[in-house]
């Protein structure tokens, strides 16, 4: 089993050594992850300038390799040259905070698995609900839960099966490798809040992202509710944002 290991918070982020760590022994790790912090950047891919990649040193990072680009351009860079073997499994995080509902279309966490994904390899997406790295060492022991319920469908997938792409979100909790898990749809967030303006010291006007809206679709069944009531969220995720349903009705209208 050979397993690559990335994250959108940078190789030097705790979640990634976490991550790491949690699976020793269930195979060869490659662990090849972006320079800096790139949470945002969704699947971005780096087209305009080369890319660097250089091997850290040091613990607990010894041996991971960043690349000065995204996270997808980390895990492109991987499976397109880097890498001598194709890895049998792709895994990101562990993310410093959720990653659910429409947070997925942003997530450099769920875009470096994606891109794995993409590529034909199942992958898994992990993250912390909160900010702080509260209980990362729980969070470090639930992914390890699910990686290896996983690994004998990885193993006994043939040549050609559908690859599958899940997205797990982990409460700070410090029993959170007992909590029980729940298979979840994603749930929908109210607007992003307004930009944030401020004056930079040259006089001129700088803007900043606002925080994320709060949760609009929450019911049972979504990955918010999951998480507020104590269970461990996985959302299998696809690619194809085709609305099906609408394509009568457009080619009616379009007459195609």
């Amino acid at each position: 089993m050979r397993i690559l290991i990335a994250n959108d918070d940078g190789y030097l982020a705790p979640g990634i050594a976490a991550l790491v760590q949690a699976c020793q022994g269930l195979g060869e790790i490659d662990v090849i992850a972006p320079e800096q912090n790139a949470s945002g950047t969704s699947n971005s891919l780096t087209l305009n300038r080369p890319l660097s990649v250089h091997e850290a040193r040091g613990e607990p990072v010894n041996g991971f390799r960043f690349v000065t680009g995204t996270p997808s351009d980390s895990v492109h860079i991987a499976l397109t040259g880097l890498l001598p073997q194709r890895p049998d499994l792709v895994l990101s995080g562990i993310n410093q905070g959720a990653n659910m509902g429409d947070d997925t279309l942003y997530s450099g966490t769920v875009a470096a698995a994606m891109e794995g994904y993409l590529f034909g390899i199942p992958a898994i997406a992990f993250s912390q609900t909160e900010k702080g790295w509260a209980h990362l060492d729980a969070a470090a022991r639930t992914a390890r839960r699910v990686v290896e319920s996983v690994l004998a469908s990885v193993a006994q997938r043939a040549p050609g099966q559908p690859a599958w792409l899940l997205n797990v979100n982990i409460p700070n909790r410090p029993d959170a490798d007992q909590l029980p898990w729940a298979v979840t749809r994603l749930g929908r967030r109210h607007a992003s809040e307004p930009v944030i303006r401020q004056i930079s010291p040259r006089g001129e006007p700088v803007y900043w992202i606002g925080p994320a809206g709060d949760a609009r679709e929450a019911g049972e069944g979504t990955d918010f509710h999951a998480v507020a009531h104590g269970q461990v969220s996985i959302t299998p995720l696809q690619v194809d944002l085709t609305d099906h349903a609408a394509l009568p009705d457009w080619r009616t209208r379009l007459g195609g």
